[in-house]
């Protein structure tokens, strides 16, 4: 129907699309019918409608303007993948289906619901040309040439035939021929023209998607039949209602499909045993998250309801699950009495509920006894391989065990002393067993961790490196499926060996083990982020915090900030600091957003406050150091400068670090040199500076631009 053509916004100086009708439609439409409708169509507000900038005639032409979106259609993703991730696919319908109740409500019918007409913008479905379709109706039918074969393959049985009024249901049926195109890789109806198609939709029963791809859980699967009716009344009456019942069955016998493991409690009221507890805790969480018809809130979101008082209703909303995992824990010697119950977070009606009293020996029997019970009630289908993934004991020592629990629960406090704590246990735990291949992943990580700098950057890259990836070795000998193993594994490769290609293959093979990891997605959007593939990287990390909701905040921020979407990130900002007011990164980052938007005078107070926050932290107090530079406030920059240059004759200081205040100082070849330093022994956050909005002024410095290709990372422009 149209030409789009990408241009700039004199007025308001920003990219856009404009798409141009082409003469015939045009003419057919008249200019008033088109403006008309458009108009209709402007007053459609909603996030996940691509709005309207700009509409009107320029010579006869009947043209259009909308934002730019640069990620491209779901005809494109297809294009390049094929059969879309089925938990994708579905999200995307939903968004669509939401948009279109929207318009539904306000008497707008798209008609022209199709792939081409979904953009995809960082993750997230934008629907376009809404009342375009409803202009050209009167004038443009469905014939052997007057229409190209894309639109014909997703239209209603009665929007082909044109014999009578089109409501929402034949969107809704447009809508479920998108999603089964998405799920399948084909449309669900196909043909050598347009009316060998119609036919196949008028005579034949829509065809089954899982006969094509037999993952798809049946509750799609029914959905996708229902909206498919030839005859409208047998389709959802609403976009709502499909969407609802893509997770819902719609007889109401339905089971709730994500869960949280709320903290166990301990029993034993004593505080050297809260390890124990919380290992449970995490414990189950890892088994639920390998079956994948469950969706399962990771461990750092669940944490903060520790010992709290909100009623299941309120913890379910928070998290976004409907239903809720509660227990509690008791250990006397070598027995341990373990109660468990699951609730469903909507009705507060108790699902499942079981008592375990046994020898500590069993206690790997009761974890996966729970973890079936558990998908059980939610009547989730496990594979025989989900199944013996399950049922795998990691020792087969108890208290090789213990001591990873442990050293897990140091793990995870991520100061200097905790990462060095657990170290001593799993090393520990390994002399104890030296086939527990958990143990090995967890002494990777804490190398790791101290290798890239987590507790104040006081740990030597090169030996911490050394070190991480030995046992990261070890681990994937010991059980190559195991998912934790390969995330560490991938994190290792491009952060020390700049190994790009090899890192996303390992996080590739992480999330296909276990889908729910939000770790492993995290991690794969920093990985993403430090190669320039900024979109990527953000529907990565957004993925992290669907799977772990009040984790990994900080760095969906991060990376709207390297990405130059100040405005996002300042609002998403100040939600962390709403969220936890003692977090410093959430407060440099306000700090820079603020200040790389241009409002440095703003900005520099929250650089202040981060390193008040931390004031061992090195790599706050570079940023204050270059932050004073940049507000020019050269005094305070050079003193900082000395005051990290003393602290590094005392202990370890990455002259990564350093190369924040010198270029903010504007010493550009001192910073270039520390930052070659840095390169040398993989310090700081080396492998991000590509994209690194902390040295945007070196980017266009040659020396910079070949330290980027010795690290194998594309070369930015000016």
């Amino acid at each position: 129907m149209a030409t789009v053509y990408r241009a700039k916004d004199l007025r308001h100086r920003r990219d856009v699309a404009i798409k141009v009708l082409h003469p015939h439609v045009a003419s057919m439409i008249g200019p008033h019918r088109f403006l008309r409708e458009i108009e209709i169509a402007a007053r459609l507000n909603h996030p996940h409608i691509l709005p309207l900038h700009d509409s009107g005639e320029a010579d006869g032409y009947l043209y259009y303007v909308m934002p730019l979106v640069a990620g491209g259609s779901v005809r494109n993703r297809m294009a390049r993948e094929g059969q879309l991730p089925i938990d994708e696919a579905v999200g995307i319908a939903r968004q669509v289906a939401a948009a279109l109740e929207f318009a539904h409500t306000r008497g707008v019918i798209h008609r022209d619901m199709k792939p081409e007409n979904i953009l995809l913008y960082e993750g997230e479905a934008m629907v376009a040309d809404f009342g375009i379709a409803l202009a050209a109706e009167t004038d443009v039918r469905l014939t052997e040439t007057g229409l190209t074969l894309g639109t014909p393959a997703y239209m209603s049985p009665e929007q082909s035939l044109g014999d009578e009024p089109v409501d929402r249901r034949s969107d809704v049926y447009s809508l479920a021929c998108v999603l089964f195109e998405m799920l399948a890789g084909e449309p669900p109806f196909s043909g050598t023209t347009a009316r060998s198609v119609l036919t196949k939709r008028l005579t034949d029963p829509a065809p089954s998607v899982r006969r094509l791809r037999p993952a798809i859980p049946s509750v799609v699967n029914q959905a996708l039949a229902a909206a498919l009716a030839a005859v409208p009344s047998d389709r959802p009456a609403t976009a709502a209602e499909f969407s609802e019942r893509l997770v819902r069955p719609a007889n109401g016998a339905d089971r709730p499909s994500s869960v949280a493991v709320l903290p166990f409690v301990d029993m034993n009221a004593d505080p050297e045993n809260e390890f124990f507890a919380d290992g449970i805790t995490e414990d189950v969480i890892a088994h639920l998250s390998k079956v994948r018809a469950l969706h399962v809130i990771s461990r750092t979101s669940v944490m903060p309801f520790k010992g709290g008082n909100l009623s299941v209703g309120e913890i379910g909303a928070r998290l976004g699950v409907s239903a809720l995992l509660e227990g509690s824990v008791r250990r006397v010697g070598q027995r341990v009495r373990i109660v468990a119950q699951l609730i469903d977070a909507r009705t507060d009606r108790h699902l499942w509920a079981e008592t375990y009293d046994r020898q500590l020996s069993d206690i790997f029997a009761i974890q996966s006894e729970v973890a079936l019970h558990i998908a059980d009630a939610l009547r989730a289908t496990l594979s025989p391989e989900e199944r013996s993934r399950i049922a795998a004991k990691p020792t087969r020592n108890v208290e090789a065990y213990q001591l990873y629990l442990k050293g897990r629960h140091c793990l995870v406090r991520y100061t200097e002393e905790g990462l060095r704590q657990a170290i001593a246990f799993f090393d520990r735990a390994i002399e104890l067993d030296k086939d527990y291949a958990l143990a090995w992943t967890g002494l990777a990580t804490a190398h790791f961790e101290l290798a890239r700098g987590q507790g104040g950057g006081a740990g030597r890259p090169s030996e911490e490196y050394r070190r991480a990836k030995a046992a990261a070795a070890r681990a994937l000998d010991l059980d190559d499926n195991l998912a934790e193993a390969h995330c560490v594994q991938g994190a290792l490769l491009y952060s020390s060996e700049f190994d790009w290609a090899g890192a996303e293959a390992e996080f590739e093979r992480a999330i296909e083990i276990d889908p729910g990891n939000a770790d492993a997605f995290d991690m794969y959007g920093q990985m993403l982020s430090a190669i320039g593939r900024s979109e990527d990287a953000i529907r990565a990390v957004k993925r992290a915090r669907e799977l772990d909701p009040l984790a990994h905040r900080s760095d969906l921020v991060t990376e709207l900030v390297r990405a130059g979407r100040y405005d996002e990130a300042i609002e998403s900002a100040r939600e962390l600091m709403e969220f936890d007011p003692r977090d410093p990164r959430a407060w440099a980052l306000q700090g820079w957003a603020l200040m790389l938007g241009g409002r440095v005078g703003e900005g520099l107070p929250f650089l202040e406050r981060a390193a008040a926050l931390d004031p061992g932290n090195t790599m706050f107090l570079a940023q204050l150091g270059e932050a004073f530079g940049m507000a020019g406030r050269m005094a305070e920059a050079r003193a900082m400068r000395d005051r990290l240059e003393a602290m590094a004759e005392a202990r370890y200081v990455s002259p990564y670090h350093l190369a924040y205040v010198y270029t903010g100082l504007g010493e550009t070849e001192k910073a270039i040199d520390l930052l070659t330093e840095a390169c040398e022994e993989r310090g700081g956050a080396i492998q991000g500076i590509a994209g690194s909005f902390l040295f945007i002024g070196l980017r266009s410095h040659p020396r910079f631009k070949a330290l980027l290709q010795r690290m194998n990372l594309p070369i930015r422009p000016d």
